[in-house]
């Protein structure tokens, strides 16, 4: 296992969840980490973990969440860390559904078709990725529940988006658990992951 593919993996979780929240609490969300996120989705075939993301840009702010949630506790979001252990929690029921999972990259496919023509972040292509966690994921008997303020959360592009976001997390924690990612690395390597996602952190100042 590289604890640094498991550490860029499991940000881009924490990204996710952290996009979720933004939206949920304050109806906007930063763009660029949106873009990257959605990007991952429909990175069916990519080279590396870190091209998954567009590179390790890509993934700051999933670094800098993540850093915050295991290593600093009064910048602890409780309500990200509810949003990630729910993608985890999700994505190990997805992984005993082979056709769901058949039927999540049929939708993926269709949706990569369409950014020939859209942008990955166009409303039409968020939409179908948003569609897709409906018809698919939100069929289990658990929901992940979203909290914030109920304006943002009934407005239907901002649905659309947490939607699409919630699939992202979930495209991350299948690469998490393929880089031999666990629910109890949260306890027995905290200090390990915190120290991988500093350093990859530094890394990407010296991109900027």
């Amino acid at each position: 296992m590289s604890i640094e593919n498991n550490t860029i993996a499991l940000a881009g979780i924490f990204q996710a969840s952290e996009l979720v929240r933004q939206i949920a609490r304050q109806g906007m969300l930063d763009q660029a980490p949106f873009e990257a996120s959605i990007q991952s989705v429909l990175k069916i075939n990519a080279d590396s973990i870190m091209d998954v993301y567009g590179g390790l840009s890509g993934i700051k702010t999933g670094l800098q969440i993540l850093c915050q949630q295991l290593g600093n506790e009064t910048k602890r979001n409780i309500e990200v860390m509810q949003y990630v252990l729910g993608v985890v929690f999700l994505e190990r029921k997805l992984a005993k559904r082979q056709d769901m999972l058949a039927k999540i990259r049929i939708g993926i496919e269709k949706s990569v078709a369409e950014t020939e023509i859209y942008a990955a972040t166009h409303p039409q292509v968020v939409e179908q990725l948003a569609n897709l966690y409906t018809q698919t994921l939100s069929t289990f008997d658990y929901r992940i529940k979203v909290s914030g303020e109920q304006r943002f959360l009934e407005n239907p592009h901002n649905a659309d988006k947490i939607r699409a976001l919630l699939l992202a997390g979930i495209r991350s924690a299948v690469l998490w658990r393929q880089k031999g990612g666990k629910r109890l690395q949260f306890i027995f390597s905290r200090a390990k992951i915190l120290r991988t996602a500093q350093d990859l952190l530094g890394m990407t100042k010296n991109l900027s």
